[in-house]
């Protein structure tokens, strides 16, 4: 509701491909292709986003434009008579605002020449919200930064649905429900495997720990970044992205913004989030035991060292084929110090992101070379630890899962040979624990396919774009975002890159993606257990 109440917009009206040979389109429909002199005109506008430009600005803009595509030519039209003659065209009649045309008009924007923004509709608003409250980080809004499409109220619910999901339904569930049943049910459907050691007995006073200590590290992280230069308001917003692992930001760049603006206090502002996405995505119960001093449990737990294992090994494949292939180097002058600092930092930053579902970006990592970006993919049915804020399928799931198929593997040639399933050099007893790992991949493997097919099948091609060229991505860019939505990671590659958003899929695409996102955060089981008439019919 509070992004339909408030007239939130999520894009423009207009959008444009690499060249003006290519159809644009208008409200989602292919309309007839420009010439040079109306694309240099619209391509203006477009960059611009919502406030537009001046008169003097969008001259200076067209007539650089057009020298762009003609050198040393002048443009042959004047960019007035370019923009009376398109407004004539049926399509793109309502979508130009000329200077005074609309009274309603912000007084920042009343004498600029714009394109129409489109509102969120509810099928926005309930990816955005589901995106929020699952800690997904995907977003249909094109525009983070115009006050008046999307107001700083709005910006603000938006992190703090982050900080609600990311506090979570299973801790809440557990506070209510206390010692009872259910609550048991949930918290061992929230830490999947053998319980860890030293968990307390009482699932209520552990509920308000994790509560307690989520509170203090957002408390903390916001302070942090309050200091190394943030206002307040981007600071308690990005801590809420972060401790949820979540990933919502106040800028269109995410965290990348802040190196832009300043290096030395947004390399430092990128370090920090760094820490504290390992923080999140490590389990609450042994970052408790970190707290009051035992630090030996963390560093003995064995999914925790799995864990710092994987994000310390994919950092170092990523930044030395990324330096192989000059994929963080900005300035060819770049010296090989310079380019090693910045490709451990870019690098070492998306693969903490990615693996704890955060999605934050400081580098568009979609220009990577294809090593990278397939690390990238894979890592997103890694995940977090479980017992944290991070989606996925979690590590403990991942080391079981090998261990199970090397036993069963080992029973394919010694069929008689008994051999318990071993977890840290101590045997598991739960005897159902490896059939549950084994469905819960199944399970994931189906929802994948039938999520990447359905895309795939039912998404128009004009999504992609208006050539073979644009099209041909469409089966990787479809896989990416279903195990980016599933997993609760929220970027993936192509059409939903770091630098990209869903708001030009289809509103039943979009309600798909919801439902993924809801299935990823609140584990399998417990939900499609609800689509079961068997379920409904037992008592």
């Amino acid at each position: 509701m509070p992004y339909i109440l408030s007239g939130s917009c999520n894009k423009l009206a207009v959008r444009l491909f690499d060249s003006y040979e290519l159809a644009p389109q208008v409200y989602g429909d292919p309309v007839s292709p420009l010439n040079k002199e109306q694309f240099a005109l619209v391509h203006s506008l477009v960059s611009a986003g919502a406030k537009g430009l001046s008169p003097q600005r969008l001259a200076e803009q067209y007539d650089a434009k057009m020298k762009h595509y003609e050198p040393g030519d002048q443009p042959t039209q004047d960019f007035k008579n370019v923009f009376d003659e398109l407004s004539e065209v049926p399509h793109w009649r309502g979508v130009l605002i000329r200077p005074g045309q609309d009274p309603d008009s912000p007084l920042d924007r009343s004498e600029h020449y714009r394109i129409r923004s489109v509102r969120m509709n509810i099928a926005d608003a309930i990816f955005e919200s589901q995106s929020g409250f699952s800690t997904t980080g995907a977003t249909v809004i094109a525009d983070l930064e115009d006050p008046i499409s999307l107001p700083h109220c709005v910006l603000f619910w938006r992190s703090s649905t982050h900080f609600l999901g990311g506090l979570g339904i299973i801790v809440l569930f557990v506070v209510i429900l206390g010692q009872g049943s259910a609550g048991k049910a949930l918290m061992r459907n929230e830490i999947p495997g053998p319980s860890k050691e030293g968990s307390h007995s009482r699932m209520q006073h552990t509920a308000w720990m994790f509560a307690g200590l989520y509170c203090g590290l957002n408390v903390i992280l916001t302070a942090l970044l309050w200091v190394l230069g943030m206002n307040f308001f981007d600071a308690i917003c990005h801590a809420f992205g972060t401790l949820a692992t979540g990933g919502f930001s106040t800028y269109n760049a995410s965290l990348g913004h802040f190196y832009q603006v300043d290096h030395t206090s947004g390399a430092w502002i990128e370090y920090v989030v760094i820490v504290f996405m390992v923080l999140a995505g490590s389990n609450f119960t042994l970052l408790y035991f970190l707290m009051i001093g035992q630090a030996y449990r963390l560093i003995g737990d064995i999914e925790w060292r799995y864990y710092m294992g994987i994000i310390v090994g994919v950092t170092i494949c990523v930044v030395c084929f990324g330096m192989v292939y000059d994929d963080f180097i900005i300035d060819p002058n770049t010296s090989f110090f310079t380019e090693a600092q910045l490709a451990l930092r870019n690098g070492l930053f998306q693969v903490v992101s990615i693996i704890t579902t955060t999605g934050y970006g400081t580098h568009d990592f979609d220009k990577w070379n294809s090593f990278g970006r397939g690390v990238l993919f894979l890592l997103m049915f890694v995940g977090g630890c479980a017992g944290s804020t991070g989606g996925g399928l979690k590590v403990i799931r991942h080391i079981l899962f090998h261990k199970i198929l090397f036993l069963q593997l080992e029973k394919s040639y010694h069929p008689s040979v008994v051999r318990p399933l071993r977890l840290g050099g101590k045997p598991v007893d739960d005897p159902d624990l490896q059939t549950n790992i084994l469905i819960y991949f199944s399970l994931i493997l189906v929802l994948f396919v039938f999520g990447w097919l359905s895309i795939v099948t039912l998404e128009p091609d004009a999504t992609w774009g208006t050539t073979d060229e644009h099209i041909e991505h469409k089966l990787i860019d479809s896989a990416t975002a279903v195990a980016a939505t599933l997993n609760n990671v929220g970027p993936g590659l192509g059409i939903i890159g770091a630098t990209q958003n869903y708001a030009n899929f289809s509103w039943w695409t979009k309600l798909l993606f919801t439902a993924l996102m809801m299935i990823g955060r609140l584990e399998i089981f417990a939900v499609l257990v609800l689509l079961m008439p068997r379920f409904w019919r037992s008592r």
